[in-house]
């Protein structure tokens, strides 16, 4: 029993005047302990430190604006489409490719040569939604640097046609058919090989490409370039006539793996390879 007159003071915990402050998503909120008064007020938020850190954007190889982005591929010796798309992951593999670069490759997709660009659309790309306009225009890019040797001729005897007067069983050329005079023009830029007299093909002139094809252009007239001349594309080389082994004017055009007879390959499919009409 408590002393008379007495009275014991209750005790209670001593805390320090301060206030809790408890993180609210980065603020921060001042609680007073026991409901007294603090004198001392919270900070103010910009003096606390923010629990949220400025991220920094950083690109990353490989993301979808790289994968949707198309590059050019230039066709090496022993490509194939098959091999091409398989090796550059194209989606829908090679006839995606062959879609996508039909202007270009004309219309065989086994006829593709070392030299040839082709392009790759990213994966996942969108396609333009003008895609013929897309297509013309590819086709204007690769007719660039190639031209017919001569303007509005038609083709008379045409490639590989068999016949005894020819030494090999076949015409290893296309004939067009153009009077003696007719401008006749490289078809691309490159290195004159030979020029001068060619037996049954008269006056001829053999021309070296970028690619490694040689162009032949026989039967001339006369010739307009010399050998170990470079030439541009569409610098004219003579002009027809029907000189050689012939049966009238006409120029008798080749190309070939080498710059020899005997290694002919077909020369309309070699120009519409590069976007060159031929009629």
């Amino acid at each position: 029993m408590p002393a008379k007159g007495k009275h014991r003071r209750p005790k209670f915990l001593r805390l320090p005047r301060s206030i809790a402050v408890l993180g609210t998503g980065g603020a921060a909120l001042a609680m007073p302990l026991m409901g007294a008064v603090c004198a001392h007020a919270a900070a103010p938020a910009a003096a606390v430190p923010s629990a949220v850190q400025k991220i920094t954007t950083v690109s990353v190889p490989g993301t979808a604006a790289e994968k949707t982005a198309a590059k050019t591929y230039v066709v090496k010796a022993g490509d194939t489409l098959a091999k091409i798309a398989d090796r550059q992951h194209v989606s829908g593999g090679w006839k995606k490719l062959y879609a996508d670069n039909r202007a270009v490759v004309g219309g065989d997709p086994t006829a593709i040569h070392p030299g040839l660009k082709l392009t790759i659309e990213g994966q996942g790309a969108a396609q333009p939604a003008a895609s013929t306009a897309t297509q013309a225009s590819a086709a204007k890019a690769a007719a660039a640097g190639y031209t017919l040797p001569v303007e509005g001729a038609t083709i008379g005897t045409g490639y590989k046609v068999p016949g005894s007067m020819w030494s090999s069983g076949y015409h290893t050329g296309v004939d067009f058919v153009v009077p003696t005079g007719t401008t006749i023009r490289s078809v691309a830029a490159g290195t004159v090989v030979s020029a001068g007299w060619g037996g049954a093909y008269g006056n001829q002139v053999v021309i070296q490409h970028a690619d490694g094809r040689y162009s032949q252009y026989a039967h001339m007239s006369a010739l307009s370039v010399a050998a170990g001349q470079t030439v541009t594309e569409g610098q004219q080389v003579g002009v027809s006539g029907a000189t050689g082994n012939v049966t009238g004017p006409h120029l008798h055009f080749e190309i070939r793996t080498t710059p020899d007879y005997g290694s002919d390959m077909d020369p309309v499919a070699y120009l519409r390879s590069y976007g060159v009409v031929v009629g």
